[in-house]
């Protein structure tokens, strides 16, 4: 497995090793010991969550607050997304900066989210299934969120407004300076 930096803090694209041959592809999803070896994180992953989306479905920008706050390792299992995440970590020299990247079944790459981080994805293909192992359990007391098109971060979403199908919940999330004030 291959650590590749982001120009956020703390924030890492992982890159297996991908085996190919004549039947198709093996690789390794998931190996706790290689993980903390590359990483140098000491991460305890205790829930997976999945999503089937189609072409055009944003989800996000989404966060849990306070001791409820999670650290992702999230992938594509079939098609292809843009990833964008947002380090929300006043304390940080990251902090308000955000960074994307395309996730597929192709290259595989993983994106490992730090706690103190927003994340959405919006689906690029036809269809996708995505993953994300988290190291904290879902709260919906603790659930918040920064809208799509907050003016100040001004994100890329790839697609045109037109093609976006967004639930009624994430319409209704926060501008980015009310999310973290």
């Amino acid at each position: 497995m291959e650590l590749q930096k982001t120009p956020l803090k703390d924030c890492f694209i992982l890159k297996p090793n991908v085996f190919r041959d004549e039947r198709g592809l093996f690789y390794e999803t998931y190996n706790q010991k290689i993980f903390e070896k590359t990483t140098g994180l000491k991460i305890d992953f205790v829930q997976d969550n999945q999503s089937i989306s189609t072409k055009g479905v944003l989800r996000g920008l989404h966060f849990q607050n306070g001791a409820m706050a999670q650290a992702k390792l999230v992938r594509v299992v079939k098609g292809r997304v843009l990833d964008i995440v947002v380090d929300i970590r006043k304390d940080s020299e990251t902090f308000g900066k955000s960074f994307s990247i395309i996730l597929d079944d192709l290259e595989q790459l993983q994106l490992f989210v730090p706690r103190g981080f927003a994340h959405g994805f919006i689906t690029l293909s036809e269809a996708s299934i995505f993953s994300y192992k988290c190291d904290n359990y879902y709260d919906k007391a603790s659930e918040s969120g920064i809208i799509y098109n907050d003016a100040t971060l001004a994100l890329d979403w790839h697609l045109s407004k037109e093609e976006f199908i967004i639930s009624e919940k994430d319409l209704e999330l926060s501008t980015f300076e009310k999310a973290i004030s």
